[in-house]
């Protein structure tokens, strides 16, 4: 049976390297899979799906957010798998439920921004999709489970870190790309405490 799965983790908990696998699995059994991920995922060359662990593939397709129809990429495909998720438009993740009515469909990606709030992609998975499935990392301050992005603020004179919880005049945005120099991953006391 055909579903659209959404697995959702913080920063660091392997989701993409777990896409990685997943398409490795396919492949291997001569099944063709499609590759996905948004226009606005600019951290590694265009046509690449990379993990920090070092591993990679080329994408078959960079989704802009106006996309709703990508009929033409579907012959002969075995499964659709896409990373970034959080970061389709709800029209693109609205497109992925109809086509995973007769091809599985799963998307990685995170669940929520450094605020605590949904990016609209994920928003719209956990609304629509029929398994969510968290993948788990623990807090870089303690031995809990990871549930927030944090993001900081690197002073530039002495080098110290600020948490940024809320988006502000212009300093900040939803989607601002990075990785550890940017985001960890944290637990909710943590994140309070920080």
């Amino acid at each position: 049976m055909t579903k659209l799965h959404f697995r959702y983790g913080t920063m660091n908990s392997s989701k993409t390297a777990n896409l990685l696998m997943t398409a490795h699995n396919y492949i291997a059994q001569g099944r063709k899979v499609l590759l996905i991920k948004p226009q606005c995922d600019t951290r590694w060359e265009d046509n690449l799906i990379k993990s920090r662990v070092g591993c990679s593939m080329e994408t078959n397709l960079i989704l802009a957010p106006e996309v709703t129809n990508i009929s033409s990429f579907l012959n002969d495909v075995s499964c659709i798998l896409v990373d970034e998720a959080q970061f389709l438009s709800r029209d693109n993740v609205n497109m992925l439920r109809g086509i995973s009515m007769t091809i599985p469909v799963i998307c990685w990606g995170l669940r929520t921004d450094f605020t605590t709030k949904l990016f609209p992609g994920s928003q719209r998975l956990m609304e629509v999709a029929d398994s969510i499935q968290e993948v788990k990392t623990i807090c870089v301050g303690c031995e809990r489970k990871a549930i927030v992005n944090a993001k900081f603020f690197r002073d530039p004179e002495d080098g110290s870190k600020q948490v940024i919880r809320e988006l502000s005049g212009g300093t900040s945005t939803q989607i601002e790309l990075g990785a550890e120099e940017k985001y960890q991953p944290m637990c909710w006391q943590c994140w309070q405490e920080a």
